[in-house]
Parts: C-alpha cells; sequence; structure tokens
C-alpha cells in the first residue's frame, strides 16, 4: 500500500449525482465526485456542483475547503456562511440546513462516517 495520495480529478472517472428529490429546493443541480480514498469510514476527494438549492442533513463529520465558485451554506435557525475560493469549514453530524450554489462550486473533502 502506497502512503501518500495526490488528488487528480484525471485519475478517476467521477460520479454523477443531484439532491435528493425530496431535498430539491429550486434549480437542477448536478453532482460530480472524485472519491479518491475509501477506508474504515474515511472518504475523501473532490465535489463540485452546479447552481441551485437543496435541504442537507449530516450524520457525519466533514471538513472541506473551496477550491472554486460561491456557495451559501445556512444552518437551520442559524448562521449563513457565504463560501469561496480559500474558504474553509466543518459541519458536524447533526447539522441540518440549507446549501445553496450560486456559482459552480468545487471542493476537496474528508468526511468521517
Amino acid at each position: 500500500m502506497r502512503h501518500m495520495l495526490k488528488f487528480n480529478p484525471s485519475s478517476v472517472d467521477p460520479e454523477i449525482g443531484a439532491p435528493a428529490p425530496d431535498r430539491l429546493i429550486s434549480g437542477h443541480p448536478e453532482f460530480r465526485t472524485w472519491n479518491f480514498e475509501e477506508a474504515d469510514g474515511l472518504y475523501a476527494g473532490i465535489w463540485e456542483a452546479t447552481p441551485g438549492k437543496w435541504r442537507i442533513v449530516y450524520d457525519e463529520w466533514e471538513y472541506f475547503h473551496v477550491l472554486s465558485g460561491h456557495s451559501i451554506v445556512t444552518e437551520e435557525g442559524g448562521e449563513v456562511f457565504h463560501l469561496k475560493a480559500g474558504d474553509s469549514l466543518v459541519l458536524r453530524p447533526g447539522f441540518k440546513g440549507t446549501w445553496e450554489v450560486v456559482e459552480t462550486t468545487r471542493k476537496d473533502y474528508v468526511i468521517r462516517v
């Protein structure tokens, strides 16, 4: 096993997805996910989404760093975060709110289930 892993989107085919229909608020967002690491409840990769807005509920812990674009993450009854390139955020289990992609957004992420 190698002990280093470079995130290179051209090395894997992205998974294509979208928010569940019952969570969609507006738009027709599409997701592309390049998952580079999947081991022992840990996932790491790059995620990209086109404009739209949907409800999110987190059962897992996620750290991410925005590489490009503009998104707004709003906690239910709480804070609003405008996220642009260079911003980082941690979403903890139990987080509920909305994710709105204003401009196609790409982030790298680490998720712990």
